[in-house]
This record gives C-alpha cells, sequence and structure tokens, in this order.
C-alpha cells in the first residue's frame, strides 16, 4: 500500500473517501463507512467465501454482501491520512473531501491535534464534536479505563438559533480507526499498493439513534488456524469471562439516553470482567433509556433470537469462532409510526400499554465471520459434525435471561 499525495492526483483520481464508522461498538478492526448504506472491512478470504457461499436460511440474519473494493492509503496537500475506495460503477465521481461530514472532520481534527502521537486523550475530547474539543469527556479505550461514558451528541442550529441534533457517535470506532491507519502506514511496503476490503450492509442506516450491543458468542473464540499462543490467550479470555459459564459476553454497546440527549458507551474491557449476575444487569441496562425499560422490545428481541436459534440448530458442520451478534433498536422513540415505513424486520405487533408510540423496531444480525469454519469450506483441515453446540448454548442463555428480565419487569 502506498501513501498518494492530493499534489499528484489533484481532484481528478476517482474514489470515494471512505469515513470512521460512528456507531462501531466493539472489535478491533476498523469498520468503515463506504455510503449512507454500506460498510466495509479489510478482506478476510475466509470471511469473502462464508458471504459467497451463505446458507438461504441465514441470510435474514446477516448483513448483505455488496461484493468487494480496492481500497488506497491517502495522503492530502495538508498531511490528513485516509482510506479512498475505487467506486462502485455506479458512484463515480472525481474524488473529494466533504467538509460536511462529521466523520470526516473528526477525523481531520484528531489528525491535526495529535500529529501522529495517537493520544487516546484527544479521542476522548474529540467524542463531544469536533468544534468544541475542550469539552472533557472519559472514553473506555484501554482497559484501567472507566467503563461508563456519555458520548454526547454533535448539535447544530437551526434558523432560529435553536439547537438542533445533528450527528452522534461512539468513540471507540475512531479508535480503532486510529489504529488500523497507523497499521497500514507503517507495515505495508512501497510497492503494495492497494488492498481488497469487503462491502456490507450497513445494519443501522436506518436508526436515527442506534442503540447496539455486541456479543462474542460461543464458548472457543480461537479459529482452528490459530498458533498454541493464541489459543491459549483466547482461552484464557474465556475462562475469566462469561464466555464459559453463558457462552456470551459483552464486547461492547451503546444505548441512547432519552433524558439527557446522548449515548451511553461500553467497551469489550468491561464486559470481560462481568460475573453473571453482571452480565444480566448489563442487559437491562442495555434495554433502559434513562428513564424507563423499553418493555416493548423484549418481545421481538426474543422473538428474533429463537428464530435464530432454530436456524443455527439446523447448521450442521458450522463452528462460528470469534463471530459477533448484534442486537439493535431504535433509541429514539417516535410519537408515531406509519406501516409504510416499517422495516422487514420489524415486529408486528403494538407496544406495551406503558409506552404507546407505535411499533418496536429490531434488528438481530450475526457478523465477523473470519474464523467460521464449515464443512465444504476452502482448505479446512477440520470438519464437524453437527450444529455449534457453543453458540447454541450462548444463544439459550442469553434468550433465558431476556425472558427473566422481561417476567421480572
Amino acid at each position: 500500500m502506498v501513501v498518494q499525495n492530493s499534489t499528484d492526483s489533484k481532484d481528478t483520481r476517482v474514489g470515494v473517501q471512505l469515513e470512521p464508522f460512528l456507531h462501531q461498538v466493539g472489535g478491533h478492526m476498523s469498520v468503515m463507512k463506504y455510503d449512507e448504506h454500506t460498510i466495509c472491512k479489510p478482506l478476510v478470504s475466509r470471511e469473502q467465501r462464508f458471504y459467497e457461499s451463505l446458507p438461504l436460511a441465514m441470510k435474514r440474519f446477516t448483513p448483505q454482501y455488496k461484493g468487494t473494493v480496492t481500497v488506497h492509503l491517502w495522503k492530502d496537500s495538508q498531511g490528513h491520512l485516509s482510506l479512498v475506495a475505487n467506486p462502485l460503477k455506479e458512484n463515480q465521481e472525481p474524488f473529494k473531501v466533504s467538509t460536511e461530514s462529521a466523520a470526516v472532520a473528526i477525523w481531520q481534527t484528531l489528525q491535526q491535534t495529535t500529529s501522529g502521537s495517537g493520544s487516546t486523550c484527544v479521542l476522548a475530547q474529540l467524542a463531544c464534536s469536533p468544534k468544541e474539543s475542550h469539552s472533557p469527556m472519559k472514553v473506555p479505550l484501554r482497559p484501567q479505563s472507566h467503563p461508563n461514558t456519555q458520548v454526547s451528541l454533535l448539535v447544530d442550529e437551526d434558523v432560529n438559533g435553536n439547537q438542533v441534533e445533528k450527528k452522534s457517535f461512539n468513540p471507540w470506532g475512531l479508535h480503532c480507526h486510529q489504529a488500523h491507519l497507523t497499521r497500514l502506514s507503517s507495515e505495508f511496503p512501497e510497492n503494495k499498493r492497494h488492498r481488497r476490503f469487503l462491502l456490507l450492509e450497513n445494519v443501522v442506516s436506518q436508526y436515527t439513534h442506534p442503540c447496539v450491543l455486541d456479543l462474542k458468542m460461543g464458548t472457543r473464540q480461537h479459529g482452528d488456524d490459530a498458533s498454541e499462543e493464541k489459543k491459549a490467550r483466547h482461552m484464557k479470555k474465556c475462562a475469566q469471562s462469561t464466555s464459559a459459564r453463558l457462552g456470551v459476553r459483552i464486547c461492547g454497546m451503546q444505548v441512547y439516553q432519552t433524558d439527557k440527549k446522548h449515548f451511553l458507551c461500553k467497551d469489550k474491557y468491561y464486559g470481560r470482567k462481568l460475573s453473571v449476575e453482571g452480565f444480566r444487569q448489563a442487559l437491562y441496562q442495555f434495554l433502559h433509556d434513562g428513564t424507563r425499560l423499553r418493555v416493548e422490545l423484549l418481545g421481538p428481541i426474543l422473538s428474533q433470537l429463537q428464530a435464530l436459534l432454530s436456524v443455527i440448530r439446523s447448521q450442521s458442520s458450522y463452528r462460528f469462532y470469534s463471530s459477533s451478534l448484534l442486537i439493535i433498536y431504535e433509541g429514539q422513540e417516535p410519537s408515531e409510526r406509519t406501516s409504510g415505513s416499517l422495516h422487514p424486520q420489524e415486529a408486528p405487533q403494538v407496544t406495551h400499554s406503558s409506552s404507546p408510540r407505535g411499533l418496536a423496531k429490531v434488528d438481530i444480525r450475526m457478523i465477523d465471520f473470519a474464523h467460521t469454519t464449515y464443512k465444504g469450506s476452502w482448505n479446512e483441515h477440520t470438519t464437524y459434525d453437527g450444529p455449534d453446540s457453543g453458540y447454541i448454548f450462548g444463544l439459550e442463555n442469553l434468550i433465558r435471561i431476556l425472558q427473566d428480565i422481561h417476567e421480572g419487569q
């Protein structure tokens, strides 16, 4: 991969500038925003083959696969690093930096302030607004950090001078993006001119205030190709977390607090330390908007989890090692919702009487298949029989705990 200067390409170069995905709540690899409905991530051949051979029954519970794209590391005249993708045919336009993009503005401000130092303190300050980076904020980017983060919304003013919400984000995505660009700029030789990225559906694009819970599923997290050192490391993480006792642990979350108008965020280090009871309390918190428990969400979530459980039980030989499960819902409750605007996975049921605000909008999606193995996958040395018992164990416990919350709320 080569760093190309804007003085060489000017604005005649065709490309799409990838933005940090501001609703990434977990993982360590940077997820990028390609356009409003598409995200992309570095291509892993095993994951690409999984999407290309995906069983029909699983498509409802996975992001839509949209192909691949070539990505270059690019530096503009001011020294800002970014990733530029060769666009899809329908989007071929001269490459220009959008000054109206919140993600781009935040990222450029971060680079100017840190001067490449990678300071997580500046990330914390920028979590409020790219124009108000003096505002202090604690961000859980390292194990010793505080587990609770209140991420304010970026605001603007309307013609009457009233503040209007524009964008909001979880700083974890910027943390991953910064680390990713640092790796790319230092590890890749000059003759490595590009990399391939996967293009996938942006599963939160339909939400204005997406509440997202990232759950690492299963009792085993290492793939069959892991080294002995990596196996030991992952086994230790599982043994010391709820992965061993429940088959599931929290890798990150953001939940919109309607009373304070910001997201409450927690990261993977918080999730690793939780006890079984702590895990239950975290699920409760994920469903709480700061004012009340969103009880109307529990029915749709449980219904979709039961449907997913049935699908996983029917997939013989699949092992979803190190994959995650996303639970997503709309954090901002609309005064009303018309039937014509419903997403296919919206639950066709009226909310509880305590929240007569329309229908509950919920998504359940499996993601991250870089270590997934199954019979017939290319170059596999191990073939398994039957469904993934570790994943099923985690799903069953997740369902049981949510049912307990539903019955005891």
